[in-house]
């Protein structure tokens, strides 16, 4: 099964490599919108014209299903992207949720935090799946801060400690993080001791799952090769995905 990624920007290469080490799939073909990112702060008309732009790209690629690695895309344009491609198309928004119900197996009593971009909080889209699965204490937040500390590689440390600070103090410590970005899950591990040891919902594991469940897959490719592209500077973008744990051709 050949699968595309599409991603606002480099974000999405964490879901991306997820797949690629879940070794179910034989190819994947990721896009990044790398000249018109962040989305996270765009109107979602916007959204959803930039997302049709890339549905278009998608439908003349030899790829079977398209994985929408951005949550803003996955919770603005994903119904509009379905009705115009060609393929299946997969948004990040279900496996998360999906993810969360598995891992908190008392609804009732877990708190939960999602971390977002603007846009993403904005949608209330995570918020209104979560609490339509009974959870009480679900609190949202966005947290653009962490988006350039990610592509600046600032995975821990003083000034991430700062940004935690700036976000969360006062704050009930969750159980259960929901990482709803895609750069977010470089930062998993701090996050996780930030607060004591909360778990965390990865978009690219959560994405695996629900494609496993969903698709009836299993692991049967030693490797995946994956082909980078981008609407603008794909040698840094291809960098990137070295630095962040891709195996590329």
């Amino acid at each position: 099964m050949k699968v595309g990624v599409f991603d606002s920007g480099v974000g999405g290469l964490t879901v991306a490599r997820s797949l690629q080490q879940s070794g179910c799939f034989s190819e994947l073909l990721y896009y990044g919108d790398t000249a018109r990112v962040p989305y996270g702060n765009k109107d979602s008309n916007t959204v959803t014209r930039y997302a049709l732009e890339a549905v278009e790209f998608f439908n003349g690629a030899d790829v079977d299903a398209l994985v929408v690695a951005c949550n803003t895309v996955s919770v603005t344009a994903l119904e509009a992207m379905q009705k115009f491609a060609n393929k299946p198309v997969y948004g990040v928004l279900e496996p998360g949720v999906m993810a969360l119900q598995q891992l908190a197996a008392e609804p009732s009593s877990a708190r939960v935090l999602v971390i977002a971009t603007r846009s993403t909080i904005k949608s209330n889209a995570y918020q209104q799946r979560i609490a339509d699965l009974g959870f009480q204490h679900v609190t949202a937040m966005a947290t653009p801060l962490f988006v350039p500390m990610v592509e600046e590689e600032i995975y821990a440390g003083p000034i991430l400690e700062e940004a935690f600070k700036h976000y969360f103090n006062g704050l009930e410590t969750p159980d259960v993080v929901l990482l709803g970005c895609t750069h977010f899950p470089l930062l998993a591990d701090s996050i996780s001791t930030y607060f004591g040891g909360a778990k965390t919902i990865h978009s690219g594991e959560a994405m695996v799952a629900w494609l496993k469940q969903h698709l009836d897959l299993e692991a049967r490719f030693e490797t995946t090769p994956i082909k980078i592209l981008a609407t603008e500077n794909v040698e840094a973008v291809k960098r990137t995905s070295l630095r962040w744990g891709l195996a590329l051709d």
